[in-house]
């Protein structure tokens, strides 16, 4: 472990403690020769693109590891989204939370439909559906949940509320991907679920998603749209784009399938090293995951409480950047503090007070792969050292921006 003074610290003038950047996000890689056969494969089949053998392949895997009845796979997750959302055939207002990716507001507005958003459970993180009530409107037509951190939503809740006021649900599943709830994998909630296979997540295609459903027809629509509405080799039946997966993405899909349990096993190993490291830290809070259900612990968590720390969350993240540890704010800004939003609901943040505290508070630290044990005491060390000298960094801080 890393011994260090608060002059030690690189944001001052002592030497990082990682020569190498340790990145939030860095991707995971299977066996890289199983891979390169799917490759050479690929290359002898002449088959790129346009749902090939490994496409299908992959969408089958996937329907037998989550207990879905239907898995398109798509380019990546976005395209996933609006493809969803159309094949929903959502118009006027959507519900969803703003402390979540831009993407799944974008997913909406760029169709002219209105995100309309709601505040999220602290405890959870997630939407809180006590909210969602109090938002409902006569131009209302579905929720969009977001599973985040991959814990998964109030999903009965959420599935009362639809059921009552007729709206379609449907989940942005993109953290949340070999994680089950109440027994059942996510993916079989709602009308549908989607997920992202970015190289950012544990488990990666390269870049990619899937959209999964039990609902037989919505399954026929969204595969239509996804290869622009073609049935059958000349017959255009249905309004669609190209959303369609490539076929080295899914052999890097089916490659990462095989290493699936490597990846958790490894991501819960790095989850216990931080809890055992940043334990007893006052004002640090790392989120929890439920023992009770499967969980890809994929991300590390922490809130910060500057009033008990002594230290904001931004200057801390300042401290670890200069150490060369590219911890990130997550989600920062709300999407409601981003554009258009911010000009088209210049007040909806009064309405978003979880939201606008988490914004202030979350950050998320380095895993994955690509991540050892003695680097996690490291980082656990630096952050330990810099919240004991909380204060004093902060007014060193504030003397640095000040020049």
């Amino acid at each position: 472990m890393v011994k260090l003074s608060i002059t030690d610290l690189a944001v001052f003038d002592g030497v990082p403690a990682f020569p190498e950047p340790l990145h939030v996000g860095r991707p995971n890689i299977g066996d890289r020769d199983r891979f390169f056969e799917r490759v050479s494969i690929m290359f002898d089949r002449r088959w790129l693109t346009n749902r090939g053998p490994f496409v299908q392949e992959f969408e089958q895997r996937l329907t037998q590891f989550l207990g879905v009845k239907h898995c398109i796979a798509m380019c990546n997750a976005t395209v996933g989204l609006e493809i969803a959302i159309r094949a929903l055939g959502l118009h006027g207002e959507v519900i969803v939370p703003s402390f979540t990716f831009i993407a799944t507001a974008h997913a909406l507005q760029w169709q002219e439909i209105t995100p309309v958003f709601c505040d999220v459970d602290p405890a959870t993180h997630n939407l809180d559906p006590m909210k969602v009530e109090t938002l409902i409107t006569p131009r209302t037509t579905g929720i969009i949940g977001v599973h985040v951190w991959g814990r998964p939503c109030a999903i009965e809740a959420l599935q009362k509320t639809a059921t009552k006021f007729h709206l379609k649900l449907m989940f942005d599943a993109a953290h949340a991907f070999g994680n089950s709830y109440q027994g059942q994998m996510i993916g079989n909630f709602g009308q549908a679920e989607v997920f992202s296979f970015h190289a950012t997540k544990f488990f990666n295609t390269f870049e990619g998603g899937a959209v999964v459903t039990n609902d037989d027809d919505l399954a026929e629509r969204i595969r239509l749209m996804t290869n622009f509405g073609f049935s059958g080799y000349d017959n255009v039946v249905y309004v669609g784009t190209n959303g369609k997966m490539s076929e080295v993405s899914a052999a890097m899909g089916l490659t990462s399938l095989e290493s699936l349990n490597a990846f958790i096993t490894v991501n819960q190993q790095n989850y216990v090293a931080y809890q055992k490291g940043l334990e007893g830290i006052p004002g640090l809070h790392l989120i929890t995951y439920a023992d009770t259900a499967k969980c890809n612990y994929q991300y590390i968590i922490v809130e910060v409480d500057k009033d008990v720390m002594g230290i904001s969350r931004d200057d801390l993240v300042r401290v670890l950047h200069a150490e060369k540890i590219l911890a990130r704010r997550y989600f920062y800004p709300g999407c409601h503090e981003m554009e258009p939003y911010r000009s088209y609901f210049p007040h909806a943040g009064l309405l978003l007070p979880q939201t606008e505290r988490l914004t202030q508070r979350v950050m998320s630290l380095p895993t994955g792969t690509a991540v050892g044990q003695d680097e996690i005491a490291d980082v656990c060390a630096i952050i330990r050292l810099a919240v004991e000298n909380g204060r004093e960094l902060t007014r060193r801080l504030s003397e640095l921006k000040g020049n």
